[in-house]
């Protein structure tokens, strides 16, 4: 087996899957499943664009906070939030504070609540066709060429903290695609 931990259950997990209780769970009940619904799309986004330069794990451990700040990643909540709500939020300790991701994500609320049909066709519609899943962590992309087309066409649209590297890790997190390790004890999809 390459790149694997085995956890305190016996299970071979992905290199990053063991480290901690949280990514543990992460990895087995969560990441590389299919994530369908234009709020639970928008939340994973918004997390994968405030994780940008921090630990995963950081938002991970933040997650409940970030979703009663942000009315549990409600588009049509989130595109009402005024700038006394950003202030709210800049004021929260629970939550990431960094002004430029607060305002993005208001700002991308407001954009996706004015996709005709939804962010989550959006953004499944850039899924690639399903492939072998990686021997190594060598062989995990950072980005793909699908990715680079998401950003491309988010940034086209508006959305703002949507780089390439971004959209590859939500479409990892969201099954959009399955890069546990080919040894990794999670089923495929």
């Amino acid at each position: 087996m390459t790149d694997l931990v085995i956890g305190p259950d016996g299970q071979p997990r992905c290199f990053w899957g063991g480290s901690t209780p949280e990514y543990m769970a992460y990895h087995d009940e969560e990441w590389g499943k299919p994530v369908r619904g234009d709020d639970a799309l928008f939340e994973r986004l918004t997390l994968e664009a405030f994780q940008s330069g921090l630990s995963w794990i950081t938002i991970l451990r933040k997650r409940p906070a970030f979703r009663a700040a942000f009315d549990g990643f409600s588009i049509e909540k989130v595109a009402q939030y005024t700038e006394a709500d950003a202030t709210r939020l800049m004021a929260d300790p629970g939550i990431v504070r960094n002004r430029m991701k607060v305002d993005a994500a208001l700002h991308n609320a407001r954009v996706a609540a004015d996709l005709p049909d939804g962010i989550s066709a959006l953004l499944w519609s850039f899924a690639p066709a399903a492939r072998p899943r990686p021997r190594t962590r060598a062989e995990v992309p950072a980005l793909t060429d699908e990715s680079k087309a998401l950003a491309k066409d988010l940034k086209k649209r508006g959305f703002k903290f949507v780089g390439p590297t971004t959209a590859y890790a939500m479409m990892q997190a969201t099954g959009m695609v399955d890069d546990h390790l080919a040894d990794c004890w999670v089923p495929p999809l």
